[in-house]
């Protein structure tokens, strides 16, 4: 199996490099699944799973906009829109009397 992280000759190598080293552990099928995939793609393992990262850091960012979603609608269960503000305000002050000010003569 291909390592992921390469052995440094000393430390000022691993302080100059701009991205953070991980060392990962997978099972024999699921090892060999993504090599297969890297080597077919023409891509070495740290691409394969940067873009891996990146589809499920999306994924996620997409759920939680889904449930945001879910929440909104909750909230507004006929499905009001900005557009309907001004017909709803004018529908709510023609039911409700207005109050008269009652003045003083004095």
């Amino acid at each position: 199996m291909e390592s992921i992280t390469a052995p440094y000759l000393d430390m000022a190598t691993a302080a100059a490099r701009k991205s953070k080293v991980y060392t990962i552990s997978l099972p024999p099928e699921l090892a060999q699944r993504a090599e297969a995939l890297a080597q077919r793609d023409s891509r070495i393992m740290s691409e394969l799973f940067r873009e891996a990262f990146r589809t499920y850091s999306a994924q996620q960012a997409r759920r939680t906009l889904d449930e945001l979603g879910e929440y909104a609608a909750g909230r507004n269960p006929k499905g009001y829109t900005e557009a309907d503000v001004p017909r709803l305000v004018k529908e709510v002050r023609a039911e409700k009397p207005r109050r008269r000010k009652v003045r003083s003569n004095g």
